[in-house]
């Protein structure tokens, strides 16, 4: 009862002046006429007529090259690969090898796009991970395998619990983790998952290295070892009839998921916690290519206690995606609320290049009062660089400001949600 009085007290005018819109603008689209919604359609470029990196690479460089269509759906696979330089503020400069691997489990019409994603990162900071997300479906089966794994060896500030220390008063940290999360759900109704889920998260080597006195004695009181590990099964309930994971038009998803970490699987502690991911899609105008998406996230610890660096923090979602404009773990907390609302638009009218526009706000348990004291919000602008019409995959630069000077860049392939 005490949790959900202040969730509720953190709400203020601006998130229900939010609410309100967002329901406003999809009474609109609900309401219009699927007669309107068809001719408008057939003002949208076609999918001949979008243009992503490849058509420019055949039109400047190789055009003579005989390129084999990709766009027909009986081509299974779509593979994508971009290195690059990034910057962030927990990494600096980094070199970045991001791919994917899109696929149909079979050419019917009511297959649903699969995605494998793999990042390998090494940063000026001595920073390297390894991490590999995947959305498999399967319709012959009715099951769907949702995998989140990767491995970090990696120097980094924390900035202790809640957001009562500033960013000049980090500490600096090192560890290795490994992270090994797998569900596997069924469907039991269209568009609609549940199953279970076993998830792994280990640190070892973790070393204080320096920083302020205050945040070393919090560390120390909240319980900060050489090693931890969290071992526990979920329940998951995935609804989805989003029309693209990667970069939906339309459509809503929402993921549930109930994780019991038991000392019998070699926990540090019993523990017990919620995550709750909802995401809302629309195009807006609704006879336009531009799309304006909300998403909430949400993480909260019911019962026991988890070792520091498994507490729910900034940028440490599947993706590594939560508040753009802070570095990734500037808050940490027990729990954890986030709000985020961006609008895509075109640039150019072949889909090539497009922009964004994203705000956000989260806010985090304070140790030890276990209360939602302060919201700290973000924006940031981003373009957009099609890499495959086919799979609608973006690389996307995005530029975020956070509060108290905070700001960074983010470098992505495949939108932040």
């Amino acid at each position: 009862m005490q949790l959900k009085k202040q969730i509720t007290a953190l709400i203020d005018k601006r998130i229900i002046f939010i609410s309100l819109f967002v329901g406003f603008s999809f009474c609109l689209y609900a309401q219009t006429n699927s007669d309107t919604l068809k001719k408008c359609s057939q003002l949208l470029p076609s999918a001949d007529e979008q243009k992503d990196m490849l058509d420019i690479y055949k039109e400047f460089i190789k055009k003579d090259t005989i390129v084999i269509d990709t766009v027909n759906k009986k081509r299974k696979i779509f593979s994508n690969f971009v290195p690059a330089v990034g910057y962030t503020m927990a990494t600096g400069i980094t070199g970045v090898i991001s791919s994917n691997i899109c696929f149909y489990r079979d050419t019917s019409r009511y297959s649903k796009l699969s995605v494998i994603s793999a990042n390998a990162d090494y940063s000026q900071y001595n920073q390297y991970w390894l991490k590999i997300n995947s959305n498999i479906n399967d319709e012959v089966l009715n099951l769907k395998f949702i995998g989140d794994w990767r491995i970090y060896k990696f120097p980094t500030n924390t900035f202790g619990l809640g957001g009562q220390f500033s960013t000049g008063e980090a500490y600096r940290i090192d560890f290795s983790y490994l992270r090994l999360h797998e569900v596997v759900v069924r469907k039991i109704l269209p568009n609609s998952f549940i199953g279970l889920g076993y998830l792994l998260d280990y640190h070892w080597n973790i070393e204080t290295l320096s920083g302020p006195d205050s945040i070393f004695k919090q560390l120390q009181q909240y319980g900060f070892n050489n090693h931890s590990l969290t071992s526990g099964f979920s329940i998951n309930f995935r609804f989805d009839n989003r029309d693209n994971p990667i970069n939906p038009d339309k459509g809503e998803y929402a993921d549930i998921q109930l994780r019991n970490n038991l000392k019998a699987l070699g926990s540090n502690y019993n523990s017990e916690s919620i995550l709750i991911d909802l995401r809302k899609y629309f195009k807006l105008p609704f006879n336009s290519n531009n799309i304006l998406a909300f998403w909430s996230y949400n993480n909260f610890t019911v019962s026991g206690k988890l070792p520091y660096l498994d507490l729910p923090s900034t940028g440490w979602d599947a993706h590594n995606n939560t508040g753009r404009g802070y570095v990734q773990g500037r808050f940490r907390g027990t729990n954890f609320i986030y709000f985020e609302g961006e609008y895509r638009f075109q640039i150019t009218n072949n889909g090539l290049l497009g922009g964004v526009v994203f705000a956000n706000a989260e806010s985090f348990t304070e140790y030890p009062s276990n209360k939602f004291n302060t919201v700290f919000f973000a924006k940031g602008i981003g373009l957009r660089i099609k890499i495959n019409k086919n799979t609608k995959s973006n690389l996307t630069i995005d530029y975020g400001f956070g509060q108290g000077k905070s700001h960074g860049l983010i470098l992505n392939l495949g939108e932040a949600f």
